[in-house]
């Protein structure tokens, strides 16, 4: 592994690190999502870079992302909170919903190997990818939200897939709002909620799954590196108001073509990786 004393290793360390917190915190402003897009993959590649193997890295990749997306969740939806655009009776009717598909995905992550994480990560984020890429035209399931029992299996969905992604879930109730005709501006408010409902049980879910793992990063908490979490928070919490801010004043056109060619991006990089697995 390497030296986390040496200059040369801890350095560049903390700068990628405080890059990616910033990147999360404006991510999770503009976009209601908790920039787990981001994170895991970076998280992945330094676990890597410190020697952890993929079985190691990529869980504890995931953990640590839902870990940082606590409080850039929290700042977002307050921020969008005020601006009266979160739809507060859905987030109280997927509350439950969502619970259950975070528990489901964390004990899944005990177990599953990295592929698993790397595939449902590859998926959502190539179809988002699509769809922003493509500027969403077509892209409509129905003109207005479906029954209460629909919106709940909804809710367990993006539950699951966000606890196996290590993302707030913004990337896909996000998908989801918009694909029934909710407005923009409303489902990405209301995805930063989301965030709040998935990433604090899913990090204590995730602490939970690796506690006793084995080749574990020593300050980590089962699945959860807290020394990490500590190198990311300062810079998104300077960052995430200023993404808010941008999302209710600026046109998104070319920030979601940017966002969706960096998912893209990264599903190649996964895709690559259990290829070649």
């Amino acid at each position: 592994m390497m030296d986390l004393l040496d200059p040369a290793t801890l350095l560049p360390l903390i700068a990628v690190l405080a890059l990616a917190g910033a990147l999360i915190g404006f991510l999770a402003g503009v976009f209601g999502i908790g920039g787990g897009a981001i994170s895991v993959p970076v998280f992945y590649e330094v676990f890597q870079a410190l020697g952890h193997a993929p079985e190691v890295a990529m869980p504890v990749a995931v953990g640590t992302s839902l870990a940082v997306i606590i409080p850039t969740s929290i700042l977002s939806s307050l921020g969008h909170f005020k601006r009266g655009t979160v739809d507060m009776d859905l987030l109280r009717l997927w509350a439950l919903p969502v619970l259950v598909g975070v528990l489901l995905g964390s004990a899944i992550a005990r177990f599953a190997q990295p592929q698993v994480f790397q595939l449902a990560f590859v998926v959502v984020a190539a179809v988002n990818a699509t769809k922003l890429l493509s500027g969403g035209s077509g892209w409509r399931l129905r003109d207005s939200l479906p029954s209460r029992g629909a919106l709940r299996l909804y809710g367990s969905g993006v539950g699951l897939v966000s606890a196996l992604m290590g993302i707030g879930g913004g990337a896909v109730s996000n998908l989801i709002l918009t694909l029934h005709n909710v407005p923009i501006h409303r489902a990405v408010s209301t995805s930063a909620g989301v965030g709040v409902l998935i990433a604090i049980p899913g990090t204590l879910g995730y602490m939970a799954a690796g506690w006793g793992q084995p080749d574990l990063p020593p300050d980590a908490i089962g699945f959860v590196s807290l020394a990490t979490f500590a190198l990311t928070i300062p810079t998104s919490f300077l960052t995430t108001r200023f993404g808010v801010a941008l999302a209710h004043h600026l046109s998104r056109k070319h920030l979601e073509r940017a966002f969706g060619l960096f998912l893209l991006a990264v599903s190649l990089r996964f895709l690559w990786a259990i290829v070649t697995a």
